[in-house]
C-alpha cells in the first residue's frame, strides 16, 4: 500500500460529503468496533509516551502523555486514534505536555454496554475529563476534522477548561448557507453501508474523492507501528460508518458561546483544501464566530503531510 493511500485510509470517516476515501476490512458485525484491548495502570513506551486508562462514565479512555509545559491536548477526527499523532505530538513534546487517545468508540479505549450513536455532548464530557485529570488547569487544545467538531462542543460547555481551541477543519456541514447536498451525499454513504457493507461504502467514499479504486495499489512496507496504527483505525469504520458519520453531519455548534471571546477559538485550514467542501465549512465557521481562519501546511490530513511545519503553524497559533 503506499503512503498516500495510507493517509488517505486514516482520515476515511473522519471527513464528510465524500472529501477522502479509504479502505477498510472488519470481521466485526454491524453496529460496533472490534473488542477494545485493556490496558491498567501506566505502560512506558519506546517513543517517550505513557500510555494509562482513564475511568469515565461508562467507559475507559485510553490516553497517551509526552513531554511537559502547558497541556495540550489533541482531539482525533473520526476513526482516529492517538497513534496517528504520534510524530506531532514527538515534535510538540518539548513545549508541552501533549495528551493523545482514542476517542469513545475507537481502539483501545473500551465502553460499558452496547455502543450507541456518537453523542457530542458525551464525546465533549470524555475530552473535558481528560483535562481534569492531567490537573494543570485550562488547556489548549487541537482538533481535527471530526475532532474539531468535538473541541468546539468542549470549548462551548467546559469554556473554564479550555485556554485556546484550533478547530481544523470541522466538517461544519449545518452552518452552509444550503447543507442539504452534503447532507444528502453523507446519508448516500450511509444507505450504502447498510445496504452493502463496510468494503461497499469505502469504494463509494473513493468514487466520490475521485480515487480509482480499480487499480490495486502498490505496495508498501510501513514500519510495525504504522501497521498497528492502520489495523486499529481500519477497524474503527464499522461503528463510524454505522453511528458517527450521520450525528457529525447534523451537530451545529454552539456558535453564540463560542463567540464569547473566551476561550480563544483558531479556524485553521490547509493550504491544499482550498476550494474544496471542507474549507468552505471551515469558512462558514469562521464567519459565523467573526474571525479570520488560519492557513495550515498540507490539506485535511496535514498533520501526516508535513508534521513539521504543522506542529510550527499549531505552535503559532496557539500562542
Amino acid at each position: 500500500m503506499s503512503k498516500p493511500t495510507l493517509l488517505a485510509a486514516l482520515a476515511a470517516g473522519a471527513m464528510l460529503c465524500g472529501l477522502a476515501a479509504g479502505m477498510a476490512q472488519t470481521n466485526e458485525p454491524d453496529g460496533g468496533p472490534p473488542a477494545a484491548r485493556h490496558a491498567t495502570g501506566e505502560t512506558a513506551m519506546t517513543n517517550s509516551a505513557t500510555s494509562s486508562m482513564l475511568e469515565v462514565p461508562g467507559a475507559r479512555i485510553y490516553h497517551e502523555k509526552r513531554g511537559s509545559g502547558p497541556v495540550l491536548l489533541i482531539i482525533p477526527g473520526g476513526p482516529q486514534d492517538a497513534g496517528v499523532f504520534a510524530e506531532l505530538a514527538e515534535l510538540l513534546a518539548d513545549r508541552y505536555t501533549v495528551v493523545t487517545y482514542d476517542p469513545r468508540g475507537n481502539s483501545r479505549t473500551s465502553v460499558e454496554g452496547e455502543l450507541g450513536d456518537l453523542d457530542l455532548d458525551v464525546q465533549g464530557d470524555d475530552a473535558a475529563r481528560l483535562i481534569e485529570a492531567a490537573g494543570a488547569g485550562p488547556a489548549y487544545v487541537f482538533g481535527t476534522s471530526g475532532g474539531a467538531q468535538i473541541g468546539l462542543n468542549l470549548a462551548a460547555r467546559h469554556p473554564h477548561l479550555v485556554k485556546a481551541l484550533v478547530a481544523h477543519e470541522p466538517p461544519t456541514i449545518m452552518l452552509l448557507d444550503d447543507p442539504s447536498e452534503a447532507l444528502a451525499a453523507d446519508q448516500a454513504l450511509y444507505d450504502t453501508y447498510k445496504s452493502e457493507g463496510v468494503d461497499a461504502a469505502m469504494a463509494q467514499f473513493f468514487g466520490m474523492a475521485g480515487f480509482d479504486g480499480d487499480e490495486p495499489p502498490p505496495e508498501f512496507d510501513m514500519p510495525p507501528e504504522a501497521a498497528e496504527t492502520f489495523a486499529r483505525v481500519a477497524g474503527n469504520f464499522e461503528y463510524w460508518l454505522a453511528h458517527g458519520m450521520i450525528p457529525l453531519s447534523v451537530y451545529e455548534p454552539d456558535v453564540a458561546a463560542l463567540r464569547s471571546g473566551e476561550p480563544k477559538i483558531v479556524v485553521a485550514i490547509g493550504e491544499g483544501s482550498a476550494r474544496q467542501p471542507i474549507a468552505e465549512m471551515g469558512e462558514a465557521l469562521a464567519r459565523k464566530l467573526r474571525v479570520e481562519p488560519v492557513s495550515f501546511p498540507g490539506d485535511h490530513i496535514g498533520f501526516e503531510q508535513d508534521a513539521g511545519g504543522f506542529a510550527k503553524a499549531l505552535d503559532g497559533a496557539l500562542k
